[in-house]
């Protein structure tokens, strides 16, 4: 029970009630008192009228006595200035009678309890001090109106009853309404609760899939309904995080199994020449099996420490990004290098770690000296807000179905397969990897009698 209270269907259901229940509930309300106000207004009106008809008749002569006489249709009082009745006709239709005493105080407008009298009591009231009202009270409502007559020496109290059949149409909407308001706001919490939960059906069945999604089955997609919602957006976004995963999920597999295989073939020789040399100590020169173990060692120690840079190239950004000037990273590399020549136009600054970019021109340097045949050139240069580095040497090239595929990790292309290089396919995967943090790129371009290497690295003053 206490889950059913915490789902998304009754909450919405729960607000939208009650919401709609406040909600019509004062626009009825308003409703009804406007109704009353202005049935109210008409009954006030007409007692105003004949209280002013009296008023009229005063006027013009006539003595409070003739009024009988000459109004027969309105209920009225007439008091003089000692607050005694003169006289008074209590002719209200349906035989209504009105108290006036709360009314010689002013002219407003009042609503009260008329109590029902029969008309043949209307003369037995007589010259009491005021309208008078019966014990049996009712609810009909009377309005009351004062006005004073031209020589002040009159206040006439003139009464009217509000329209009945208004009031009973007012009454029976009241009904209406007081029953009408909960049956709606009922109505609309049920239709809330069925399109929510016709809405959710998406995303239970999208929450379903992915439970059942393990991490070694990425593959699968979630269901994307038709409808071009925010829920079919929600599957659209989920199947590329899947997607996502997936490809990341595959590469670091590949990258595993990749690292191992690498790691795997220097250990296994330098374990080789260590049972030789304790199995055949007379045979072998120790100072050559220890110079090929630490060649092993060398090797093993720079792939640990490529694998262990491209584990943070993949979390993270630069450590440390300051300005940083391309010329000193091409000095610093180049240093006591042969047949490296080098040319820089400008002075390009850009912002990133000065020691990964070193790695990145050490990586390309390194990469091109290993199948240039006279010479390697590195040119550094400017072009649209962008720091260009080129590194270009004169060997077999880069095919052009596999320029894209050289920046992988642990390719290495069929001239470059042999071991003895001491290459593992990291190089350049490290570069683009560098390349990338610092919002850059990387690509193999065109280059006749060699291969290119180009980086594009935002200034320092345009990535700012």
């Amino acid at each position: 029970m206490r889950e059913f209270l915490r789902t998304t269907r009754f909450r919405v259901a729960l607000t939208s009630f009650v919401t709609s229940l406040v909600a019509l509930g004062v626009v009825s309300a308003w409703l009804v008192l406007d109704a009353e106000n202005r049935l109210g207004a008409g009954a006030a009106q007409v007692a105003r009228a004949r209280a002013a008809a009296i008023v009229q008749l005063l006027n013009t002569g006539a003595a409070p006595a003739d009024l009988l006489l000459l109004v027969r249709d309105s209920a009225y009082e007439v008091v003089d200035q000692s607050g005694m009745r003169v006289v008074g006709c209590p002719g209200l239709r349906h035989g209504l009678l009105v108290q006036a005493d709360d009314y010689q105080r002013g002219d407003s407008v009042s609503v009260l309890e008329a109590g029902a009298v029969d008309e043949s009591m209307a003369g037995s009231v007589g010259c009491r001090g005021v309208l008078g009202r019966d014990v049996e009270t009712t609810e009909t409502r009377v309005h009351v109106a004062a006005e004073t007559s031209g020589d002040s020496k009159y206040r006439i109290y003139g009464a009217a009853v509000v329209d009945e059949s208004g009031q009973a149409a007012l009454d029976a909407v009241r009904v209406t309404l007081l029953v009408g308001v909960p049956v709606i706001a009922l109505l609309i919490g049920a239709v809330a609760w069925l399109a929510v939960r016709r809405s959710l059906r998406p995303v239970e069945a999208i929450r379903a899939e992915v439970a059942e999604i393990g991490a070694h089955d990425l593959s699968r997609r979630v269901p994307a309904p038709d409808s071009a919602d925010e829920i079919a957006k929600l599957a659209e976004t989920m199947n590329t995080m899947l997607a996502r995963l997936d490809t990341a999920v595959t590469r670091q597999s590949r990258f595993t199994s990749d690292a191992s295989h690498e790691l795997r073939t220097p250990l296994a020789s330098l374990r080789t020449q260590l049972e030789v040399l304790l199995a055949h100590p007379d045979r072998l020169d120790w100072r050559d099996a220890c110079r090929n173990a630490l060649l092993d060692i060398t090797r093993l120690q720079d792939l640990v420490g490529d694998l262990v840079l491209l584990g943070k190239l993949d979390n993270a950004e630069p450590e440390r990004t300051t300005p940083v000037r391309l010329s000193e990273v091409v000095e610093s590399c180049l240093s006591g290098r042969r047949g490296v020549r080098a040319g820089i136009d400008g002075d390009p600054m850009v912002l990133g770690d000065r020691g990964r970019l070193e790695r990145l021109l050490r990586n390309l340097v390194d990469n091109a000296q290993r199948h240039t045949r006279t010479g390697v050139e590195v040119r550094v240069s400017t072009v649209d807000e962008y720091a260009v580095v080129e590194v270009t040497d004169d060997g077999p090239g880069i095919p052009a179905a596999d320029r894209d595929r050289v920046f992988d990790r642990f390719v290495r292309l069929d001239d470059g397969r042999a071991r003895d290089d001491g290459g593992a396919g990291l190089g350049l995967a490290i570069v683009a990897e560098i390349a990338h943090a610092h919002g850059g790129t990387v690509e193999v371009a065109d280059h006749d009698g060699g291969a290119r290497l180009v980086v594009r690295l935002p200034l320092a003053k345009a990535r700012s």
